[in-house]
C-alpha cells in the first residue's frame, strides 16, 4: 500500500513545490512508483513538469468534487516512474464549493482510496494556506513533510502548522505522522543560515532530516524548462541533496 505525504507549510516561498517535483523525481529514479498532486491553485508544480496549465481538463479539481476519478486525471510526465494529477486555476474556486458539503475534509481522502494500491509514494504539494484544499491533504495523508527556508523568520508560523496538525490528529486523521521538518535554501557562508539549522535542530531534534537542501542556481532554473533538476542537472548540488532526501525518506520508511 501506497504511503502518502503531504508537503505543507502556509509560509510561501519556502520550497514546496520545488520539494514537491524533485521529491518525486527522486523517488521515481530510485525505481519507487510515484504520484505527484498538485493541490496549489498556483499550479507550479503542473508548470514545473512541462505541462501545460491551460490544458488541463481533468485535475484535483474534478477529483475533488468527484466528477471523475484520480486515474482519469493522471498525466505521464517526462520523470521516469511518475505521474502526475495536474491542478488549473479553476482550483481555487472549490474551497468554496466544498464549505456546504457533508464531510468536506475528508473529500481527498475518499477519491484516493481508488488509487493508493497503486503507487509506493503519493505527493500531495499543498497551498500557501490552511485552508479547506490544505486540510483535505492533511486530512488524507499518512505524514507531512514541512520544509522550512533557512532564513530569519523560518519559524513563524511553524507553531501555528504544528497546533494545526495537532487538531487534525484529534478531529481528523489520528494516523497522521510529521515526516520530518526539511532545511530549505541553506547557503552556508551566511552565519544566519547556520544559526537557523541550529535552533530547528535544538528544538527538533529527531523531527529533522538529515538532509539539508541547499541554495542553488541550477534548482531555480529547472522549472522554467519544465523538469526536474534530476532530468535537468542530475550532477547539479540540488539533484544531490534530494537523492539523499529521497534515500531518507526510503530508509525511514523501510523499518
Amino acid at each position: 500500500m501506497g504511503k502518502i505525504i503531504a508537503i505543507a507549510n502556509q509560509k510561501g516561498g519556502v520550497g514546496k513545490t520545488t520539494t514537491s517535483i524533485n521529491l518525486a523525481a527522486s523517488l521515481g529514479v530510485l525505481e519507487k512508483k510515484v504520484l505527484l498532486i498538485d493541490a496549489d491553485p498556483q499550479a507550479n508544480a503542473t508548470s514545473g513538469l512541462g505541462i501545460d496549465v491551460e490544458t488541463v481538463e481533468i485535475g484535483t479539481y474534478q477529483i475533488l468534487e468527484h466528477s471523475h476519478t484520480p486515474l482519469e486525471a493522471v498525466i505521464k510526465c517526462s520523470s521516469p516512474n511518475v505521474d502526475v494529477i495536474p491542478a488549473h486555476i479553476d482550483l481555487v474556486a472549490i474551497e468554496i464549493e466544498l464549505v456546504d458539503k457533508e464531510n468536506r475534509e475528508y473529500m481527498l481522502k475518499k477519491a484516493l482510496e481508488s488509487v493508493k494500491d497503486q503507487y509506493d509514494y503519493i505527493l500531495i504539494d499543498c497551498a500557501p494556506s490552511l485552508g479547506l484544499l490544505t486540510l483535505n491533504a492533511l486530512t488524507a495523508a499518512d505524514s507531512v513533510v514541512i520544509p522550512i527556508q533557512c532564513e530569519y523568520f523560518a519559524l513563524e508560523g511553524l507553531g501555528k502548522l504544528l497546533n494545526t496538525i495537532k487538531s487534525i490528529q484529534k478531529i481528523h486523521n489520528p494516523d497522521l505522522d510529521i515526516e520530518g521538518l526539511l532545511l530549505t535554501m541553506f547557503d552556508s557562508r551566511l552565519r544566519l543560515s547556520n544559526q537557523v539549522v541550529e535552533e530547528v535542530q535544538k528544538h527538533f531534534n529527531d523531527m529533522v532530516f538529515e538532509t539539508v537542501i541547499q541554495r542553488n542556481v541550477k534548482l531555480s532554473e529547472a522549472p522554467s524548462f519544465g523538469e526536474s533538476i534530476i532530468n535537468y542537472d542530475a550532477t547539479s548540488k540540488g539533484a544531490v541533496n534530494y537523492i539523499h532526501l529521497a534515500q531518507e525518506i526510503i530508509k525511514k520508511n523501510s523499518k
